[in-house]
């Protein structure tokens, strides 16, 4: 009896992993660890993050789509209802959750058990351990290992990288078995404007305090990728007229630094050189109105 010969199983992983938590854990930071490129922007302040953003790494033999979304909170604006429902969303998606806890953050039933809900298995990663002696980290593992039916729990740095390297292997076990969902050259599902918008923001969240940041949604009117230079035109837009005179500054100062700072960073993003001109207009209420908050694509 003649044996018949088989093609060796070639098994590809690919899945969509969701990072979530409260605000200012630290998920943009890792989701710009994990993928090796700075998709998202990062600030000191809380509620940075507006939008979900995908970032991706690719191998021969796997595909994980990372989400990066808004901390969690409690809305206060049809702007805030926007990004929960983008946190919501992603945690539907989710084949795995990357659930990001605070070092010293305490157990919040209400707001933690939201995760374990969705029925995707949980990473817990214990964010800002750097300052922490191994005898402190085994106690807050201990600590959450008790609250949260997580997989694993990892105490890492998101900032410096400790320890960051043992999410991929974990992830990689639990990855369902599937082809790639998108093209293996792809980084991320964003375009060029979205990621020149979200850089002149973070600068207008580095440069203003209060309400000014918050206020604030950035518009990219014009992006001509010429052959030896970038030219972007964008608008920011803020609440009240008030607002408007504070972001430009004495003899428009404030904007300029804004704008310097953001050409820089766009520069270096693009690897080119970029003309960056920016206006600053008025739109009343924007964070309560669903209309303009489809009109800056925050609703479908």
């Amino acid at each position: 009896v003649g044996l018949q010969s088989k093609e060796p199983h070639f098994m590809h992983k690919a899945g969509f992993v969701s990072i979530v938590g409260k605000p200012n854990v630290g998920k943009s930071t890792l989701m710009n660890r994990l993928v090796g490129e700075n998709l998202s922007i990062i600030t000191a302040k809380a509620q940075t993050t507006r939008h979900r953003i995908m970032g991706m790494i690719n191998g021969d033999d796997f595909q994980i789509v990372y989400s990066d979304t808004p901390g969690i909170l409690e809305p206060k604006y049809a702007l805030h209802e926007a990004m929960m429902n983008y946190v919501k969303v992603s945690l539907e998606d989710a084949d795995v959750i990357l659930l990001v806890i605070e070092a010293g953050e305490k157990f919040d039933a209400q707001l933690h058990e939201r995760f374990t809900k969705p029925g995707a298995p949980i990473l817990l990663i214990i964010n800002k351990v750097d300052k922490f002696s191994e005898a402190d980290r085994t106690k807050l593992k201990n600590y959450w290992k008790e609250k949260i039916p997580a997989k694993e729990v990892y105490a890492v740095s998101a900032l410096t990288g400790e320890q960051v390297d043992v999410i991929l292997p974990a992830l990689m076990r639990l990855l369902p078995e599937h082809p790639a969902y998108f093209p293996k050259d792809e980084l991320t599902n964003r375009s060029e404007r979205f990621f020149a918008s979200e850089i002149i923001r973070e600068k207008i969240f580095r440069n203003y305090n209060q309400e000014i940041p918050y206020s604030t949604e950035v518009g990219i009117e014009d992006f001509k990728d010429e052959q030896a230079l970038l030219r972007i035109r964008a608008t920011i837009f803020v609440e009240r007229e008030s607002q408007k005179g504070i972001l430009i500054g004495k003899a428009g100062s404030s904007l300029k630094k804004v704008g310097t700072e953001a050409r820089v960073d766009l520069e270096s993003f693009f690897g080119k050189k970029v003309f960056l001109e920016t206006h600053v207009k008025v739109a009343a209420d924007w964070r309560k109105q669903a209309l303009k908050l489809r009109n800056f694509g925050y609703l479908e």
